[in-house]
Formats: structure tokens, sequence, C-alpha cells
């Protein structure tokens, strides 16, 4: 079951490679500084997830003057994940869920197959958007079945621009 706007989002702390190493990055310290974006895309290097991570890494400075952290995750371990940055000029912090837990956790985990996109996903995030205020509650979800579609990423703004 996903997680639904008014819930508690659940804390988690994950690794992400920074330029002096790995790092973890625990939700509940994220959320005491500023409001967290958190971005589950299926996996690195494809080309729906590099689009999206792109087009949010360009436009970062409208989550920031909106005061929002945002965090990409994937089921990918942090170096990959790194040359995924770097090949793409992806800027945002990933972060390896590399078990596949906080996926479980939020509700966004693919179950093994996948009919109509003829995939095998076991524990694969669905692609969504999750949208997290200061006081650890969800104030905005949205969850893509289909991996090829995109977030509603002005919704999502909307509803920052409003807290």
């Amino acid at each position: 079951m996903s997680i639904k706007v008014g819930d508690p989002a659940p804390d988690f702390t994950l690794v992400t490679k920074t330029a002096t190493g790995p790092a973890l990055v625990k939700l509940s310290e994220e959320i005491s500084k500023s409001n967290v974006v958190l971005l589950f895309v299926p996996m690195a290097f494809t080309g729906v997830c590099t689009t999206e991570l792109c087009d949010v890494s360009n436009g970062i400075s409208a989550y920031e003057a909106l005061d929002a952290k945002v965090f990409g995750i994937s089921g990918d371990g942090p170096f990959a994940q790194e040359a995924w940055a770097q090949r793409d000029g992806i800027t945002l912090p990933l972060l390896s869920d590399y078990e596949h837990t906080v996926a479980k956790n939020y509700g966004v985990a693919y179950e093994q197959f996948v009919p109509e996109a003829n995939l095998i996903m076991g524990g694969v995030p669905k692609r969504s958007a999750f949208l997290i205020d200061k006081q650890g509650i969800v104030r905005f979800v949205d969850v893509k079945e289909n991996a090829r579609e995109l977030p509603d990423f002005d919704a999502l703004k909307s509803v920052l621009a409003s807290l």
C-alpha cells in the first residue's frame, strides 16, 4: 500500500556518493532543515529516468526557491549512481535503495513481473514523487504504474508553494 497525503513519512537512512566518498542521508535530519522531495526512479542509465533527473537538476533553483531539497532514489548502488550522474550531468543527490527497503516502505516497489511493460522488475521502485513537509508529513504523492510516465511536477511545485 502506497503512502498517502497526510501520512507521516517513513524515516530512512540511505547511502549517497559525494565528492569525498560515501555518506549517509537520514530523512528525519533533512526534513528538519527544509521540505523534501523524493523522486523514485526505476533504474540508472535508462532514458526516461535520465531525462527526468536531468530536467529536475536543470531546474533545481525553482525547488530551492520554495525551500525544498530534492533527492533521487533508485535501487542502483551508489557507485553506479555516481557514474550515471557524472555521465549525464545529474546534480541532485542520488540515494541508493539497493535492497529496495525504502521503495517497499513507501509502497512503490514493483511486483516481480510487470505485464504491461513485459519486464521483470521485482522490487524496483515505480516512478514516483513524494513531497514531505518540515513536520515529516507527506503533502504530495504521484505514483506511476507506467514507468514511461513522469510525475506531475507542476502540481508538486504548486503544493510546495502553498507550504
